[in-house]
């Protein structure tokens, strides 16, 4: 093992031992690139202090966590998604009496809001429960206040259009000089919670998992403990949608799922 690969072992080991998250599973490449982003914004020399700063400076380690926390999303996110969502998903879930949706990793919870608008649409919101989740506590307190930048909605309206959207998407927030912010009935259905998808369990049966550029993140063998965690928390029939350089393929469970959508990445759990 080189020596930068052992120092970030250790910097991994220091952070799970200081706050009970757990990276150690983590893509190495994707961590080193934030690590040494932390670095330079800090004038760090050297991983090794950077582990020692953490052990000592408890702000230091909370905003380490929060670099390696990905955040990355936005309204709508791959329309295409979204329209076969709306198209070969909704018809069947248009059966059920009661609907569950988790949203693994929601970050911000832009895609959260977008399925909200969805099913609003398909006159399936109100019998639909959403459970946004993250690790990262700061960026779930963003997403609850369902409050987004105003100059962001534009280019979210295309999305929203090319996703097969029926209405107008401004009908859906209102606005100031800054946000523009979801009215309350797309927020009563959603429950925002903490959960980490490398250390706990699965706490619900859901009819749709939605988990969607997460995955990548994550080593193969992290992969695989993950799709057992959502084989296990999907019913019967139950719907994974998976980010587009994401695939079920590789995995012991992929006989276990018949495929709804190749290009979208949407699969159902068989019988």
């Amino acid at each position: 093992m080189d020596k930068k690969k052992l120092e970030v072992k250790l910097l991994l080991e220091a952070l799970y031992s200081l706050s009970g998250f757990d990276f150690r599973k983590y893509n190495l490449q994707s961590i080193i690139r934030r690590v040494e982003h932390r670095m330079r914004i800090n004038n760090i020399p050297t991983i090794s202090r950077l582990t020692e700063s953490i052990i000592y400076d408890n702000e230091l380690l909370k905003i380490l966590l929060n670099d390696f926390s990905i955040n990355v999303t936005e309204m709508f996110r791959d329309p295409s998604f979204f329209r076969a969502f709306r198209e070969q998903v909704v018809p069947q879930l248009q059966k059920l009496e009661k609907i569950r949706i988790w949203h693994a990793g929601c970050a911000t919870g832009e895609e959260v809001y977008s399925m909200a608008i969805l099913l609003q649409e398909e006159g399936l919101l109100e019998k639909t429960m959403m459970y946004a989740t993250d690790m990262n506590e700061r960026v779930l307190k963003k997403a609850q206040q369902g409050a987004l930048p105003l100059q962001k909605m534009q280019a979210y309206t295309k999305n929203y259009i090319l996703a097969g959207g029926t209405e107008g998407l401004s009908q859906y927030y209102k606005t100031d000089d800054s946000f523009a912010v979801f009215h309350s009935y797309l927020r009563e259905n959603i429950v925002f919670a903490q959960h980490n998808l490398v250390t706990d369990q699965s706490f619900q049966e859901f009819d749709v998992i939605i988990c969607r550029n997460v995955l990548i993140y994550f080593t193969p063998e992290l992969q695989h403990d993950v799709h057992h965690l959502f084989y296990d928390s999907l019913a019967q029939q139950g719907f994974l949608g998976l980010g587009d350089k994401e695939t079920l393929h590789f995995t012991p469970l992929a006989h276990k799922y018949r495929t709804v959508n190749a290009a979208e990445r949407i699969y159902q759990k068989a019988l």
